[in-house]
């Protein structure tokens, strides 16, 4: 099947990260090939996977079986917070291409900053010279809050490209964000539809605006991720739902059903809170 059409964002490594992509968060690696190529048959072409998953194996078996040019395929990976350290680093990123199969990965992330071990500098500084190797195209972090890339920018030289976060209508992360986006740092939502741990179509404002629109709850939170600029990462095993998380560039939502949606913010994070990741 044809790429999706999901708009594409620049990164501040010159790059281009398709906005809508795949993640294999929690999905058993017995299943992740399946998962992957059905994901990859119906059209996404942006998959996130991490060290830290246990299904990097998989994940490369799918692109390598899908018959798609690796060069229409973004893939992501994650440094495992036990590998933090710069020696630590300068491995791992070789070890995740070996387990995917691959000579490069589009995007490196640190997984989490892990403050009480207090080496993500160190790990940045591994991961700047892996992107200057080639082994990664951009690299970013995950997770990082307000202390974390403060410290970051002051005690490197490169920006990173991308900080995936957990980002979801009850946990909207505007600080964050109006922080980081002036810098060139993209935010990317993990769990963005709240990893089934509060009720979307709880929500009156969602279910309003989906009624209104002749879609689902979820396909509302998607477009929604799309017109705030953020690139996010839904996952699911089943194909009907991968088609349906995709269906969603045949409508728009305006100003008051946006301001609508911002309003369901409760500062409810779902996922660990960074502080306490280590």
């Amino acid at each position: 099947m044809a790429a999706l059409n999901s708009p594409m964002i620049r990164l501040n490594s010159g790059y281009e990260i398709p906005q809508l992509g795949f993640g294999v968060f929690q999905v058993e690696p017995s299943e992740t090939e399946r998962i992957v190529l059905d994901a990859l048959d119906v059209g996404y072409r942006h998959v996130d996977t991490a060290a830290a998953y246990r299904n990097e194996e998989a994940v490369g078996r799918a692109i390598a079986s899908s018959g798609i040019p690796r060069s229409e395929i973004f893939v992501t990976t994650k440094l495992f917070r036990e590998d933090h350290g710069y020696e630590s680093a300068l491995r791992a990123l070789p070890e995740s291409l070996e387990r995917l199969g691959l000579d490069y990965v589009d995007l490196y992330l640190i997984h989490w900053p892990a403050p009480a071990r207090d080496v993500y500098v160190d790990s940045w500084r591994a991961l700047e010279e892996m992107r200057d190797r080639g082994l990664a195209r951009t690299i970013g972090v995950c997770n990082f809050m307000h202390e974390h890339m403060e410290r970051l920018l002051a005690e490197s030289s490169v920006v990173p490209a991308v900080n995936q976060i957990e980002l979801h209508p009850a946990f909207q992360q505007r600080e964050m964000r109006e922080y980081q986006e002036p810098l060139g740092i993209v935010t990317e939502a993990w769990g963005p539809l709240g990893q089934g741990k509060y009720d979307l179509a709880g929500i009156p404002e969602l279910v309003a605006i989906a009624e209104r629109h002749g879609k689902t709850v979820q396909q509302v939170v998607i477009r929604w991720h799309l017109q705030e600029g953020t690139v996010l990462i839904p996952k699911t095993v089943r194909r009907d739902r991968m088609i349906e998380n995709a269906a969603v560039f045949d409508f728009q939502l305006d100003p008051d059903e946006m301001s609508a949606i911002a309003s369901t913010d409760r500062n409810l994070r779902v996922g660990p809170h960074p502080r306490e990741r280590n």
